[in-house]
């Protein structure tokens, strides 16, 4: 049963990774768009893409992962501790992307799309971070 949650978990991360970085690829693309009707049609695939891929991939990657921790005894390891740290942080990255979103719905985006730009970036940064504490396990 543990390698399947282990494949279920790395399917839930990389659902959960796509959302993460096409969604702000999105915003920029909607700062630029003004009002009319391509900013309506981005409001329908960024309110889909949270509601059918992101929230269900970040609430299967949360739940399968920390089974995983339990069941392989992993809270004692310092890497687990950073990759979960990272891992919250991400988490406050998708938190940020929906109300970015909602404002985006209801035409208060404050952001040009250069901001979008750079904010895209920083799940790369934290998936890259992830990533090394899982593999190299440095610590």
């Amino acid at each position: 049963m543990y390698l399947w949650m282990k494949a279920l978990h790395i399917v839930a991360i990389i659902s959960w990774m796509a959302g993460l970085l096409y969604l702000p690829r999105l915003f920029v693309y909607h700062a630029d768009a003004g009002a009319g009707a391509t900013s309506e049609t981005f409001k329908i695939m960024e309110r889909k893409l949270l509601a059918v891929i992101m929230r269900p991939a970040a609430v299967v990657a949360w739940i399968t992962g920390l089974s995983l921790a339990v069941q392989g005894g992993l809270f004692r390891e310092g890497w687990l501790h950073g990759k979960l740290a990272l891992v919250v942080a991400l988490t406050a990255v998708h938190g940020y992307d929906e109300m970015l979103a909602k404002r985006f719905n209801l035409d208060r985006n404050e952001h040009l799309s250069k901001f979008f730009r750079f904010y895209n970036e920083l799940p790369t940064v934290l998936m890259i971070g992830i990533v090394i504490l899982v593999i190299v396990k440095p610590f």
